[in-house]
């Protein structure tokens, strides 16, 4: 089937699967998979991708790719990672694919030395070119730039951050001093207390961070700046059964020297609350396992061993942690302290309450935590009793008449103390963070800076089994990136094009400003209600949640955790958790701490109790909680997190943006394993899909016409400074030679096309050699140029006096002719006379023959002549010398023609009698002249009638099409009506088809993503269910009604049964099923070739633009025409129109091709396409029906167009002067017209 063209078909764990059409339907393709020959698999139109001519070629830019679908992004990706390429381009957006191994020299020096200063697509993809991109682009627009690195948690996002880091200070920090060291030692320090181990990731960041690297006027770095977002606070206090408390905790327990252990009392990880409720194994490799004693070993790590990754070793990593906080600047005392903070978190968690059985109620400390409490006491610097108050009573304080009442002691429950503990400890260790990120801060300081670059990490989309306050966070950051996405590169792309006046075709994308005002919005909104219950008497989280569900009833982003894909979330009722729609997929979110995690402010017992503890770094932790003291304003966790938000937004939006898309291969976390279903979600949900659509056909890189001016002016000379920028720009780009394919022009600037980079860096280079060196190119193409124009003047000069010369010969030669014709005027009278009295001598040289052949009187008869010959003489002369009217001149005349006349007569009958035999045979000879003339005349009477039968027949032709016409015009207003009718519903319809299709890709993501999660935890997913199908109009249920009252169904019948049947049948009703539903799949499938072209194509053409423009305003007007049915005694109708391709639409018409249709009824059975520079091209229907028009005769408008049809012998004798016959006989056995098996003889 058309080759057996090669496709990829979606399948549900490897993304796509390749196989070779085998058959197509009117919704489906039949696709042999190469990997199980025999078996098919029946695909959507929509879903089916062609496939690459060569399997394991890969392109370095996705862009590059000869089809440029989904199904080739991701074969490419998969095809390079194979061979161990983890980085591909989009235009100018990185993909990264976490190896999950080191791949060697990868990152060395030498690899860092050799992407400096070179352009994109000059070496292979690599975060380092991003780098140095983002440095070049600060470098030469004098504006600061910014690196976002996304995507899902594991997928390497913080490596990449590294590398950026290390690129930028290793090749522009060196004169930095210690700063360039401090800011790549700022990594391990904030990884020790802000990563932690989860199921999907073993250093995944807690935290977001936006690292700034600062530069000078001189571009140098001089200093940096680190912004941390949203530290994962729950952590501290719990953690699912695989994951980890932060990593410094662990650290501490392996790594520290034995005598800071005993000064902290630290203990294995299972003998602390906060460590023993997950993961308890340490991270070592076999050196630091065997330096590790079994004292510090848990008995999870006795038993299963330690954990292993390649970047990750507990023992180790506390020494480098320790080393990077001196580098910081930390003093010894402080990391002391910090120490201390650490292991009394830990202490504090091992402080245990119980019922209080006396009369106070409440509840108190258990006998076994008392040592933990003591410890916890000691390390905070606190008093123990005053610890024990504080954790297990509050203060309250009554106001009355605007001064204040007596203290009142509240006693606190158990799971209240418990809540207590876990504030203050959660509390603690933030502070801490932010201390540390505020020492990092210190450390790197920068006393001015002209721009920045600025690296965003932050924690990818986020799901999990039970996903709580944190989670959500976190996905409404990613939604927010999300949009910042779309809108940089795909909104704020086209609208630049649309405005410059490109004529980019418009790219549609998933927007998800829905899914964000159903979080931020005002008074409706998540945060906003979540902020109303917290500040209510008592908050409740069913109330908080009922509200969500109550307030944003019917949002297609919202629904109840019933409706989640994932069986297990069956069972959350509707007040206990709601279900969010995001852009990655559904995540079902439990409510029941989102209050509690919302609002991370300390009773105010335990608040005095830290502002007066004698640890010094604690005081100073909590000094902003005494200034505060006594305040009302209640601010949420949730609204410092939006408002830190907003200024990150407000950063990324006012600087460059390069975006680098980091991918997760597989959920195992191994090396050499590409799940391509996984892959392929996650490319679809980073919008590259829509990226490779806009960016193959877009301009990444663009600069102003002025802006390049500016640049070069100072180094232009006088005469190339008065040039238009328009006209600088032109003359640079001729200059280097550019394409004009590479650039285009817009109203202000100019734009480049994908993989241009280089050029355009080269354009865009500021050192002064490099701009000197372009204005001399400029100098001297201009040069060239003028040359030229100087030489085509002188052409033109040159030409111009020629043709003066050749007009000035054609004025002498009409004045020659006037006077001539003058002269002929004056003189013709007697010219002519003397010519009539010169014929009359001929006469006499007869008479004197006749004279010599006569017996008598012969000297008398010879006399007489001489006489006239004398008389003719005198007449001649007498005219030439004399002034004689014309007149008199005739009367002589005629005289002298009457009297030789006579006398000539009476010598011929003299000689009439001699001369009979002559005169016989003359008669015969005249006898057959006749003959031949009659024939002659005969013949051309019968070409006469054959010209005129064609005229009638043209004729005929020519009042059948006007009638045909009159008729159309008729129905013209009616057409017009149903077009604009059709069109109002088709507008519609289209509006509610990408409204059904944007809750289908959500169905699918949605799903996807609950197979990824089901697939960690042995989950059952609950399969799509398809929203219901649209309502049609009533004129397409009539024609679905019509159909499916048809006699035959044919549409579980093959291609090739449908082929055969039309080639055999002798049921005519069956014939014109088979047809029409023959045809109507060739239409689909070609509509689909047509969508899914080459990049490089201009498209295919089976038929005349103009055939297909007729085509699709009659289908546009009539979607549910009637297709005519095919008689037995079918008309023959043939057609004859220029065909010009598109690669010819600027040449010679005299080049342009013909197009030749022959059609048996309503189907075409014949086409022929002449060119006069190519060989002929010749189709016949049932051997070539897949490069014929597919079109019937109603719908081509062929019968409408004037002079479109041509006679059968017209037709004929050019088939036949292109061996059309011997074509015909070749395929005999295939064609399908029943005209032409008549013609040919066949019986079928």
């Amino acid at each position: 089937m058309d080759g057996g063209k090669k496709v990829w078909v979606p399948h549900s764990t490897d993304g796509f699967k390749l196989g070779r059409i085998v058959d197509i339907g009117s919704d489906v393709i039949a696709v042999e998979p190469f990997d199980a020959p025999g078996t098919t698999i029946n695909s959507l139109y929509d879903r089916t991708f062609p496939a690459e001519e060569y399997d394991n070629k890969d392109c370095d830019d996705n862009c590059a790719l000869m089809y440029l679908n989904e199904a080739t992004l991701l074969n490419n990706i998969r095809i390079r990672y194979m061979k161990n390429q983890i980085y591909t381009f989009t235009a100018n957006i990185l993909v990264a694919i976490n190896p999950y191994f080191e791949i060697p020299d990868l990152y060395t020096q030498a690899t860092i030395k050799k992407y400096q200063g070179k352009s994109l697509g000059t070496l292979p993809p690599h975060v380092y070119a991003i780098a140095d991109k983002a440095y070049r682009d600060m470098k030469v627009t004098k504006v600061s730039q910014s690196v976002i690195v996304s995507g899902e948690s594991g997928a390497g996002k913080t490596e990449s951050t590294k590398y950026i880091l290390r690129y930028l200070t290793e090749n522009w920090g060196t004169h930095a001093g210690p700063i360039e060291q401090r800011i790549l030692e700022s990594n391990p320090l904030l990884e020790a207390f802000g990563n932690a181990k989860t199921v999907r990731n073993n250093n995944s960041s807690r935290f977001g961070k936006f690292v700034e690297i600062h530069f000078d006027g001189k571009n140098s770095v001089c200093g940096g700046f680190i912004s941390h977002y949203l530290l994962e606070k729950s952590r501290v206090c719990s953690q699912s059964k695989d994951e980890r408390n932060y990593h410094i905790f662990y650290r501490l327990c392996a790594g520290a020297p034995e005598d800071l252990r005993q000064k902290l009392k630290l203990a294995p990880p299972d003998r602390f609350q906060y460590l023993n409720r997950g993961n308890t194994q340490y991270f070592c490799n076999r050196q630091s396992e065997n330096s590790l004693n079994d004292n510090r070993k848990s008995q999870q790590y006795l038993k299963l061993g330690c954990l292993h990754d390649a970047v990750i070793d507990d023992v180790r990593d506390f020494q480098v942690c320790n080393e990077a906080m001196s580098k910081m600047g930390v003093s010894d005392a402080d990391k002391l302290a910090i120490f201390m903070l650490v292991a009394a978190v830990l202490h504090l968690g091992n402080v245990m309450f119980e019922e209080n059985q006396d009369a106070k109620g409440g509840c108190k400390v258990t006998a076994g935590a008392e040592d933990s409490l003591t410890t916890a006491a000691g390390l905070l610097g606190v008093d123990r009793e005053e610890l024990r108050d504080s954790l297990t009573s509050r203060v309250m304080q009554a106001t009355r008449g605007g001064t204040k009442g007596t203290a009142i002691k509240v006693p606190l429950k158990t799971g209240e103390a418990s809540s207590a503990r876990d504030a203050l400890a959660k509390a603690v260790y933030s502070r801490m963070f932010d201390y540390i990120v505020e020492s990092v801060n210190q450390a790197i300081p920068f006393a001015s800076s002209n721009n920045y670059i600025g690296i965003l990490d932050i924690a990818g989309f986020e799901y999990f089994q039970v996903n709580s306050f944190e989670q959500f966070c976190i996905n409404y950051c990613n939604e927010k990136l999300q949009q910042f996405f779309n809108e940089r590169i795909l909104k704020e792309e086209q609208a630049l094009y649309e405005k410059e006046g490109l004529n980019v075709k418009r790219i549609e994308w998933t927007d998800n400003q829905d899914c964000i005002e159903l979080i931020e919005a005002k008074s409706q909104g998540i945060f906003d209600l979540l902020d109303e219950e917290s500040k209510l008497p008592t908050p409740r989280p069913e109330h908080f949640t009922s509200e969500v569900h109550s307030r944003n009833k019917n949002h297609f982003r919202l629904s109840v955790p019933r409706k989640s894909k994932l069986k297990s979330h069956r069972d959350v009722r509707d007040d206990e958790g709601f279900l969010i729609r995001h852009f990655a997929g559904a995540v079902c979110y439990h409510t029941n701490l989102f209050i509690e995690k919302n609002n991370d402010a300390l009773h105010a017992s335990l608040e005095f109790l830290i502002q007066d503890s004698k640890n010094p770094l604690l005081q100073r932790l909590f000094a902003d909680s005494k200034a505060n003291a006594g305040k009302l304003s209640f601010i949420s966790v949730g609204s410092k997190f939006r408002k830190q938000l907003v200024v990150l937004m407000e950063k990324l939006k006012s600087t460059g943006t390069s975006f680098i898309r980091c991918i997760k291969p597989n959920v195992k976390m191994v090396d050499h394993l590409f799940e391509g279903a996984n892959i392929l979600s996650q490319l679809q949900c980073a919008g590259m899909v829509s990226v490779l659509d806009l960016m193959q056909q877009g301009f990444p890189s663009r600069t102003q016409f002025s802006e390049l001016y500016t640049m070069y002016k100072k180094y232009m000379p006088a005469d190339i400074a008065r040039l238009d920028p328009r006209l600088f720009c032109k003359a640079l780009f001729k200059a280097l030679g550019l394409d004009d394919k590479d650039f285009k022009f817009g109203l202000t600037k100019v734009f480049f096309r994908p993989g241009k980079f280089a050029e355009f860096d080269q354009i865009m280079k500021s050192d002064p050699e490099n701009l000197a060196m372009l204005v001399k190119k400029v100098k001297k193409w201009l040069l060239c140029s003028r040359w030229k124009k100087a030489q085509w003047c002188a052409l033109s000069v040159i030409k111009l006096k020629n043709k003066i010369r050749y007009r000035a010969e054609q004025f002498v030669m009409i004045q020659k002719s006037v006077r001539m014709w003058l002269c002929v005027r004056r003189f013709r009278p007697k010219y002519e006379t003397i010519q009539k009295v010169k014929s009359l001598q001929t006469q006499l040289a007869l008479m004197s023959q006749i004279v010599g052949q006569l017996k008598k009187d012969k000297e008398q008869a010879t006399q007489k002549v001489r006489e006239l010959e004398a008389s003719l003489e005198a007449y001649i002369k007498k005219i030439r010398t004399t002034n004689i009217t014309r007149d008199e001149m005739s009367r002589t005349t005629n005289t002298l023609m009457t009297n030789i006349d006579v006398q000539l007569a009476e010598l011929k009958k003299q000689l009439e009698q001699q001369k009979n035999a002559e005169e016989q045979e003359r008669l015969r000879k005249i006898q057959e002249e006749m003959e031949r003339e009659r024939k002659r005349k005969e013949e051309e009477e019968r070409k006469r009638k054959e010209e005129e039968e064609q005229r009638r027949l043209k004729a005929e032709m020519e009042a059948k099409r006007k009638k045909e016409e009159e008729a159309r015009k008729k129905q013209e207003e009616e057409d017009r009506k149903a077009a604009e009718a059709m069109k109002a519903e088709l507008s519609k319809q289209a509006k509610e088809q990408a409204e059904r299709q944007a809750q289908l890709d959500q169905e699918h993501r949605d799903r996807e993503l609950a197979l990824r999660l089901a697939m960690e935890d042995q989950n059952q997913v609950e399969d799509i269910v398809l929203p219901p199908p649209l309502p049609r109009s009533e004129a397409v249920r009539a024609f679905q009604q019509k159909a499916a009252n048809k006699k035959y169904d044919l549409s579980k019948w093959k291609y090739a049964e449908l082929r055969d049947a039309i080639n055999t049948s002798c049921d005519l009703e069956l014939l014109d099923a088979c047809r029409e539903e023959f045809h109507r799949r060739l239409k689909v499938y070609h509509a689909w070739k047509s969508k899914n072209k080459k990049r490089t194509d201009k498209g295919e053409h089976r038929a005349p633009k103009a055939v297909e423009d007729a085509a699709e305003k009659a289908f546009a007007a009539h979607p549910e025409q009637k297709v005519p049915t095919q008689d037995k005694n079918a008309v023959q109708r043939y057609f004859k129109i220029p065909f010009a391709r598109p690669s010819d639409e600027f040449r010679d018409n005299n080049k342009h091709g013909m197009w030749y249709a022959h059609f048996d009824g309503t189907w075409i059975a014949r086409q022929m396409e002449l060119y006069p520079d190519k060989p002929p091209i010749l189709f016949v229907a049932g051997a070539d029906d897949i490069n014929m028009c597919e079109l019937s005769l109603e719908e081509t408008g062929l019968t409408r167009k004037k002079g479109a049809e041509i006679l059968e012998n017209e037709f004929e004798e050019d088939w036949q002067k292109h061996q059309g016959d011997a074509y015909l006989k070749k395929n005999a056995n295939k064609i399908s017209s029943k005209f032409l098996q008549a013609k040919l003889g066949i019986a079928k």
